[in-house]
């Protein structure tokens, strides 16, 4: 494969173009298509805790083995991900990803058959383990695919087709999880394995146009020197303090974006306020029911389909994101972003009706850029170990695995208003490595290399 490292320049011309000249953007646009695809399937994941709740007569919190699941897959094949990026390189690491995550979904066929929890868990382990593949080599990848001086706004441009997958996972889910036959019996139980073998053949496809695709080996620029020291000499990427608080950070953030989705719907079904009996005419009809008290609430299916409408609030983000990390220090805005969510999720906990309903969604809005702006600090200036690095900044993933079984423990003993004290909390540590990022790399560039900071 071809070995590049990209160099920086001052002009926005050269955000997807090589140190040799090489446009890389057909090579980018194909790889953000990843982006695309485990957004679509994280936001299936998010609606599915409910319908187990449902199904299987599950606490808040024994649903959120489900996530636990999820995010277990990114911890243990983390690491394996990034030893294989560096002996396969960038387009042997993804097609081994996708081959993965084809697995997983046809498992979900099987799984439906045999109709037990521990079935379906197994299904989005296997899934998750060939996504840690795709984000352990496609984030750091984005951050090289040109100017060092537009990775962050490069990776959140990508990963703005995250945010397209969040929006289309969620009406999946709704469609094929919460559907009902004329009778008005559910038949979710009967047709969760339709999107997931759709998915399983999606991504044999791309598979095939990997193989045959230009996906060159580019290395990110060596700001600390390390690459050319003898194997002995090197220093360990622990010693760098703004690549360990990344790894707590990520962990932390991904822990309060995986409680919110979530638990989106368990918070839309019981905390929103009276709605107007108006609404129970029209297109949205079926989005409501009558609780047992009589008033007028969203049903599961329709919660799920207004989980769309966050991800929109999230996508918007993205695209919002991208443009602003581009004019503006990558650092700071990523604190400016984590003041906002802790803010916004104190006016959750606070209950104060619609304000606090908007407040939820605002979130989502907030958290847009936090991902891809932790992971391109994360790596700054790291060279060839950036591949290393961001096995473990997608370890961190575990998070998710873990915080939602305490923001559901919270829920199942208040509710799911004061259960956002958990995400609160990492909002907070957020925060403050953005804040801290200039003192913890130890740059003085305006512009640093590889977190794409811009005044």
């Amino acid at each position: 494969m071809d070995d590049v490292t990209a160099v920086a320049d001052a002009t926005p011309r050269r955000m997807f173009v090589l140190a040799d000249g090489t446009n890389i953007s057909l090579t980018f646009a194909l790889v953000s298509s990843l982006f695309l695809l485990w957004g679509f399937c994280n936001g299936m994941i998010d609606v599915m805790d409910k319908h187990f709740q449902r199904e299987l007569h599950l606490s808040l919190a024994q649903s959120a083995w489900v996530q636990f699941a999820h995010y277990l897959g990114y911890f243990l094949m983390a690491l394996p991900a990034g030893w294989l990026a560096t002996r396969l390189g960038y387009k042997g690491g993804i097609i081994v990803g996708l081959l993965m995550v084809a697995v997983g979904g046809f498992w979900f066929i099987p799984a439906t058959k045999i109709a037990a929890f521990w079935a379906f868990l197994v299904g989005v382990c296997v899934i998750a383990a060939g996504l840690t593949f795709l984000e352990t080599i496609a984030n750091p990848y984005t951050t090289v695919l040109g100017d060092p001086d537009y990775a962050a706004a490069r990776i959140n441009l990508a990963q703005s087709c995250n945010g397209v997958g969040w929006i289309l996972g969620p009406i999946a889910g709704a469609t094929f999880f919460y559907g009902k036959d004329a009778s008005g019996h559910s038949t979710g139980a009967a047709t969760l394995w339709i999107p997931y073998a759709a998915v399983a053949v999606v991504v044999l496809v791309l598979a095939a146009i990997f193989l045959f695709a230009y996906v060159p080996d580019v290395k990110t620029r060596d700001d600390y020197h390390q690459d050319a020291a003898a194997d002995g000499a090197r220093e360990s990427i622990w010693t760098h303090p703004h690549f360990v608080m990344a790894v707590l950070a990520q962990f932390l953030y991904v822990a309060a974006q995986a409680g919110i989705f979530s638990f989106f719907i368990n918070y839309m079904t019981s905390q929103v306020p009276p709605l107007p009996e108006s609404w129970t005419s029209g297109a949205l009809a079926g989005w409501f029911a009558r609780a047992a008290t009589g008033a007028l609430q969203l049903t599961d299916q329709g919660a799920a389909r207004l989980a769309s409408l966050g991800f929109v609030c999230f996508l918007v983000g993205r695209f919002t994101g991208a443009a602003i990390l581009r004019r503006f220090k990558a650092h700071r805005v990523l604190a400016l972003y984590g003041a906002a969510n802790v803010l916004a999720c104190g006016l959750v906990v606070l209950k104060l009706g619609w304000p606090s309903v908007a407040c939820v969604f605002l979130s989502y809005f907030f958290m847009s850029i936090m991902f891809p702006t932790i992971f391109a600090l994360g790596i700054h200036g790291l060279g060839a170990r950036a591949k290393q690095a961001s096995a473990f900044i997608v370890m961190a993933i575990m998070g998710g695995a873990i915080l939602p079984k305490v923001m559901g423990a919270v829920g199942d003993r208040y509710d799911m208003s004061r259960a956002f004290l958990v995400p609160l909390c990492c909002f907070a540590f957020v925060t403050f490595y953005g804040y801290a990022w200039p003192r913890l790399s130890g740059t003085s560039r305006t512009r640093p290399a590889a977190a794409g900071s811009h005044s």
